[in-house]
């Protein structure tokens, strides 16, 4: 699924096509792979041209050069590592993909090998993910390309010559798997909402039942059933009915309680009644950035087959005004029985968590729950576009959650939860009301979704940051970038799948 890359893998020697991509610190000192595959007019030519064109080898620098007669290249590209310090920290993700962009559309040998380290199989498996995340465009609807968009498009081939490239190549089939649940969580959030549907999402998150995951989708008649009164009350102001679906990977023993991953899906957010202004309105295609990061990381745990049993459940609707929406000052009746007063129409996400969140603890008993939700701008105000809110009532999951995102640049911040914000949402009329007001408002929010959590360890990501108009990186260019499945993938791989 990954766009336009095939990777290879082969043992350190000469011989090939193509691009030959070597690494070298500020020292500019080759290492023996990376000589050997160069020769001595390649070795020369890179210590020559780095004087005449000032290269310093920073990280995150390259330098391309012609490939001089015997050398079997078109061209030679040197990536640059930085000081003895950049090189002990080494991004390996950020690096495959600064490099798969420098030889985008082309056929290449990279040479992971330089003076005092060598990558390990988990290295390059790294790289790999970094280098099929770049590789990721979405240009589905364009019928006229610019040509440079065209040489950027064409096919990426990259050959990943190492020591223990066989034990490299095995470890990567997992990191395939990561970067296929990724590009479909960017897939699904760079969709128009008239082609992505509530009908058309469950569709696609249907078509998991081909990597033997199990699922459930739930139409408006069974959420009458199961009394999901606030969600149904979201979907009423649109021609198009809602959905919940439920996908069910039982890699884990028999009997385990699952792990539980929930996502807000709204396919658009007008606002409803309290209609958005229309600057940035065509944003709120990717109000569902939650529920395409819950889907994407059931497709990458299925497909690597985690030995973990996986409950992910999203809500899909759509908000519109009609005038059979839903109104301030509405209340409805949830599926947990508690009755909420409706303030404000765009405070819908957290009513269709409270209803799938109900659901998923009462029938699947898991052992946690995470929910990721493109929630409030509150959220962008307080930590920008970098950095997802976390909000939890578990230190233990809260911390673990906290350090997975470390590891894969999936960056989260603890918030904090007290009672004051609890109290904000009290209700003259009901139960609760919808918003607390301006002040503290993605707080507020989590303390309406925590309402609806039992005695059961929980966690609230709110991505409204993170999970669209997404901030370019050697790993992104996408407007969406699928926010959330490295993250959940990398928690369940540290601490919860069986070994």
């Amino acid at each position: 699924m990954s766009d336009g890359i095939t990777i290879h893998f082969a043992p350190l020697g000469r011989g090939g096509s193509g691009d030959l991509v070597v690494f070298v610190g500020d020292d500019l000192v080759l290492g023996a792979g990376a000589r050997d595959a160069l020769g001595q007019a390649g070795v020369d030519l890179v210590s020559r041209a780095a004087g005449s064109e000032k290269f310093k080898a920073r990280a995150s620098s390259a330098m391309v050069l012609p490939a001089p007669a015997g050398v079997d290249a078109d061209r030679l590209v040197v990536v640059g590592l930085g000081t003895d310090k950049d090189r002990g920290k080494i991004d390996w993700p950020v690096l495959g993909g600064f490099t798969a962009g420098k030889v985008a559309g082309r056929e290449a040998r990279v040479v992971l090998d330089w003076p005092g380290a060598a990558a390990m199989p988990a290295d390059a498996a790294d790289f790999t993910l970094g280098a099929r995340l770049r590789s990721y465009a979405f240009d589905r609807y364009k019928t006229k390309k610019k040509p440079e968009a065209e040489d950027a498009k064409a096919a990426t081939t990259l050959t990943l010559m190492l020591a223990g490239h066989a034990e490299a190549e095995a470890a990567a089939g997992a990191s395939a798997a990561v970067a296929e649940g990724v590009t479909l969580a960017r897939d699904l959030i760079n969709e128009p909402p008239n082609v992505l549907t509530p009908e058309e999402f469950a569709r696609r998150a249907s078509e998991l039942t081909k990597l033997g995951v199990e699922v459930e989708v739930l139409e408006p008649a069974r959420m009458r059933e199961l009394g999901m009164g606030a969600l149904l009350a979201v979907a009423q102001g649109s021609v198009r009915e809602p959905r919940v679906v439920v996908m069910r990977w039982n890699g884990g023993p028999g009997g385990e309680a699952p792990v539980a991953f929930i996502g807000k899906g709204v396919v658009f957010d007008s606002g409803g009644i309290s209609i958005k202004s229309a600057g940035g309105m065509e944003d709120m295609k990717g109000d569902m950035g939650g529920a395409a990061a819950v889907v994407g990381t059931l497709h990458a745990l299925a497909t690597r087959k985690a030995k973990v049993n996986v409950v992910g459940a999203i809500g899909i609707v759509e908000n519109m005004p009609d005038g059979a929406s839903y109104r301030p000052s509405d209340i409805v009746t949830s599926m947990s029985g508690q009755t909420i007063e409706v303030i404000n129409t765009d405070a819908e996400g957290r009513l269709v968590l409270a209803d799938v969140i109900w659901h998923v603890q009462g029938a699947y008993k898991p052992k946690f729950m995470i929910d990721l939700a493109t929630l409030t701008g509150a959220i962008i105000v307080a930590l920008g576009q970098d950095i997802a809110g976390l909000f939890s009532n578990d230190d233990e999951l809260a911390g673990r959650i906290h350090a997975a995102g470390e590891v894969v640049g999936e960056m989260v911040w603890r918030m904090p939860l007290i009672p004051a914000y609890d109290k904000a949402i009290d209700s003259k009329f009901a139960d609760m009301k919808n918003t607390g007001g301006r002040h503290g408002g993605a707080a507020t929010a989590a303390a309406f979704i925590k309402r609806y959590v039992n005695d059961v360890p929980w966690a609230h990501l709110d991505i409204a940051g993170v999970g669209m108009s997404s901030t370019a990186s050697e790993i992104n260019k996408s407007w969406g970038a699928g926010w959330g499945v490295r993250l959940l993938d990398r928690l369940v791989r540290d601490h919860y799948e069986a070994k």
